[in-house]
């Protein structure tokens, strides 16, 4: 799994960043590209996507706000797992900016104290574009250095949801089983730190 890195501080409005696409579902099934990236600098970890605006979302979302079971309707999902301990981060978030976070101790196991991601976390939202919303996520890297270690032996993924309420099952790297199974940590490509310079 592909992160970039920047030696200088990254700022909303001001990215420049490669995007990567996810163009087919669980099945195989060719569906309309889904884009997103992953980046970090010396002070952050930043989850971009970028949502249709026909993107249907959790009917109590609120733009900012962390919201449970954002996962039943139209979302992106990032995890990241230490594959020593077995631990592993879920976030969610949604065009609007909603957002939501999870630690589990073992898969789908939550864990007993949970961090205070409401205390650390921010959210983005770009709504330039009429017919996209680009969505950021902004994740302290000691917040995530304190929770799992985070490093060089980090493993992740990025997952969407989407077509809600038929929903289409997307995931970034190729994960096993015949029915869409988001919380394999054991499956997870080990973060791939790749320098970025922008012009």
């Amino acid at each position: 799994m592909q992160i970039f890195t920047s030696e200088t501080p990254l700022s909303w409005g001001n990215l420049d960043l490669p995007l990567c696409g996810m163009h087919e579902d669980w099945f195989g099934k060719s569906i309309s590209p889904h884009m997103f990236t992953l980046a970090k600098d010396s002070e952050s970890v930043w989850f971009i996507s970028i949502f249709p605006n026909s993107a249907m979302i959790h009917p109590a979302a609120a733009p900012g706000h962390f919201t449970p079971e954002l996962w039943k309707y139209d979302v992106a999902e990032l995890f990241l797992a230490n594959p020593t301990t077995g631990e592993y981060l879920e976030f969610n978030l949604t065009s609007n900016g909603a957002w939501w976070a999870s630690k589990f101790s073992s898969v789908r196991v939550p864990s007993v104290l949970q961090p205070e991601f409401t205390a650390h976390i921010q959210t983005h939202r770009d709504l330039t574009d009429a017919q996209h919303s680009v969505v950021g996520l902004q994740i302290p890297v000691d917040f995530l250095k304190k929770e799992i270690d985070f490093g060089s032996i980090t493993a992740a993924n990025i997952t969407i949801i989407c077509d809600s309420p038929s929903q289409h099952y997307l995931s970034a790297s190729k994960l096993p089983g015949a029915e869409p199974d988001f919380h394999q940590p054991i499956h997870f490509p080990t973060l791939l730190f790749t320098p970025h310079h922008s012009d």
